[in-house]
């Protein structure tokens, strides 16, 4: 695997991919199953919606994503509404349980994915924190999924459970320039504190944030 040269000499991860993506999909989606659809109605950590509101979110993300991907649109979200003209359009039967919620997990991821692998890299899309290209849309679908796959798993056991290895770093060097890594930091726990969840020696809670997402 090449590495590009980093800061102060160090290598930085590569650019995230779709295989990221997928990785990060099948994280969530088999954390999910061990689940009733009952357990689904506590809150997901610390956001203010269930852990199944909370994973349509990251299902929307992922097929929104996608969309803009797809369309390539420079001055705003492919104007596509919910049922009742809310912004979210991802809405999974609670009849179909776990294992639907995990399907359209997977299904999104792989949409995500299939399009970050086949976009030129001239293509550009619009994002509100800037305008990205492929591997910033999939490095925003994988942070989505982690970040608020800790909230979910959060809500439903209680307990943080380590990303897929590598996946934290990419994301962090692509969408958080402004975050430099200390060495001995985990890189699971510096994405948490870095969107707003929890703190770290040194670096004080945040309480508002945001990624870039331009191309760099």
């Amino acid at each position: 695997m090449s590495t590009r040269p980093g800061r102060a000499g160090h290598r930085a991860p590569e650019a995230v991919t779709g295989d990221d993506v997928r990785t990060a999909a099948r994280w969530l989606a088999d954390h999910l199953v061990r689940h009733p659809a009952s357990a689904f109605d506590a809150q997901a950590g610390p956001v203010r919606w269930s852990c199944w509101t909370t994973a349509e979110h990251v299902v929307d993300d992922l097929l929104a994503y996608a969309l803009q991907l797809a369309a390539l649109p420079r001055l705003a979200y492919v104007p596509l509404v919910g049922p009742r003209g809310e912004d979210e359009i991802a809405h999974v039967d609670r009849a179909a349980g776990t294992a639907g919620l995990a399907e359209a997990l997977l299904g999104g991821g792989e949409l995500l994915a299939t399009l970050a692998e086949t976009r030129p890299a001239a293509a550009r899309a619009f994002h509100p924190y800037g305008t990205s290209d492929a591997a910033g849309f999939a490095a925003m679908g994988v942070a989505e999924v982690l970040v608020h796959g800790h909230d979910v798993v959060l809500g439903l056991a209680g307990e943080h459970v380590p990303f897929p290895a590598g996946l934290a770093p990419r994301v962090l060097t692509r969408l958080f320039p402004d975050v430099d890594p200390g060495a001995e930091e985990d890189p699971d726990l510096l994405l948490l504190w870095a969107t707003g969840r929890g703190e770290l020696p040194g670096r004080p809670h945040r309480t508002r944030w945001r990624w870039d997402a331009s191309v760099r």
